[in-house]
């Protein structure tokens, strides 16, 4: 879209509250972790596989779903997904055991792939000279709910306990499926006459033509792979160094929740062209951050200081990444959606791993020696971009 015409605030508001309360079902299970573990009786290892299951459903989603979107109408797709992702989040409810709950949570991650087709949607809908701020509105919404989700599982779970939390999920997706139901734009899809054969593809050749993808690929999935680390084990943490449970554990994504709103300029600074220079300062605040949150064993106040300094740097650049991707290739901007995204979940989904090893291994010193030190990697690849870039490059 090039005229000179903005996208309906109403609209920008209500993707990003879908999108926010769609990714949030990946990450209910955080804080509910230990709980979920005694009350099944397995391992805090054991229990730490949801987070991997969540992220290896939605790395297959990104993979086979989204890019769908290139090739039919994007509303066409929410639907059917904020549907499959209600029957998924009851069967979480509902499991009686660890391998029925870890199936079900793979649905969720599957079908929570919705809120990348709609942030490519609310790409395509917005005009050129504010791409980067609707963007960055509609996913500071998206990660917002990623930190509201474990305050809300965490606070609910107290009260009523973990499987509350999977059937409060479940009523909230199919209301908001109805709403874009009836809200969404018709669209006609970007390329129609792709076959679906053809679209995956079309994937390879999009890595290997784009140098900026590749490069925002991988600040992307060393970003997720950091904030993963720090989430899967801080519900151990609080447990057993702080001797609290989920309700306060849930508390602490109040923290990131700061982060994610002090992000939301990323967007702007995109469109101003300063994006470069964004995601060098935004990197440098996650080094920092996992310095607190190394002091952050034996402090709350340094720990609640590190995740917001954290949540505030992976935000950000995640924000900056996503607004140079839709503004290279229109008419591919879901498959964009795919790439960057499945390398994300996709390490993601390792790291979760990584961190419950790490946990069990070497309790929080070991956490944050893997995060710190994929905080001090992205900084080496934003060195190395910098010292390779004539100084004109802004990207």
């Amino acid at each position: 879209m090039t005229t000179g015409r903005t996208m309906d605030r109403r609209l920008v508001v209500l993707f990003a509250v879908a999108c926010g309360a769609s990714v949030a079902n990946l990450y209910y299970a955080q804080p509910l972790l230990d709980r979920i573990a005694r009350d099944l009786d397995v391992s805090p290892g054991a229990a730490g596989l949801l987070v991997t299951a969540s992220q290896i459903g939605y790395a297959l989603g990104l993979v086979t779903i989204v890019p769908l979107g290139d090739l039919i109408a994007r509303h066409k797709l929410v639907g059917p997904l904020m549907a499959a992702c209600t029957l998924a989040l009851l069967g979480a409810a509902a499991a009686p055991g660890l391998p029925v709950l870890l199936l079900a949570i793979l649905g969720v991650g599957l079908t929570a792939v919705v809120a990348q087709v709609l942030v490519p949607l609310a790409g395509a809908l917005a005009a050129d000279h504010e791409r980067g701020t609707v963007v960055g509105t509609v996913m500071s919404g998206l990660l917002i709910g990623i930190l509201a989700a474990r305050t809300f599982a965490g606070l609910l779970a107290a009260v009523a306990g973990w499987r509350a939390v999977y059937i409060a999920a479940a009523v909230m997706s199919a209301l908001l499926g109805v709403v874009l139901h009836r809200m969404l734009p018709r669209l006609a899809p970007a390329d129609p006459d792709l076959t679906y054969t053809s679209l995956i593809r079309s994937l390879w050749p999009l890595v290997r033509d784009e140098p900026v993808l590749r490069r925002r690929m991988i600040y992307g999935a060393i970003g997720m792979a950091g904030f993963t680390v720090v989430w899967t084990s801080l519900a151990f943490l609080m447990a057993e160094d702080y001797g609290k449970g989920e309700a306060e554990t849930g508390l602490l994504g109040l923290a990131g929740l700061v982060g994610a709103g002090a992000a939301m300029g990323a967007g702007r600074l995109a469109d101003r062209g300063w994006a470069h220079r964004a995601t060098g300062t935004f990197l440098l605040c996650v080094v920092g951050g996992w310095g607190l949150l190394w002091a952050g064993g034996e402090s709350i106040a340094a720990l609640i200081a590190g995740l917001v300094l954290v949540d505030l740097g992976m935000q950000g650049q995640h924000i900056t990444n996503q607004s140079i991707l839709y503004a290279l290739r229109p008419e591919a901007r879901s498959r964009l959606t795919t790439l960057y995204m499945t390398g994300n979940f996709a390490v993601g989904a390792i790291a979760s791993a990584t961190s419950a090893v790490a946990w069990s291994a070497g309790g929080w010193d070991a956490v944050c020696l893997v995060g710190g030190g994929l905080a001090v990697l992205g900084c080496l690849v934003w060195l190395d971009e910098h010292v390779r870039a004539r100084p004109t490059v802004r990207r």
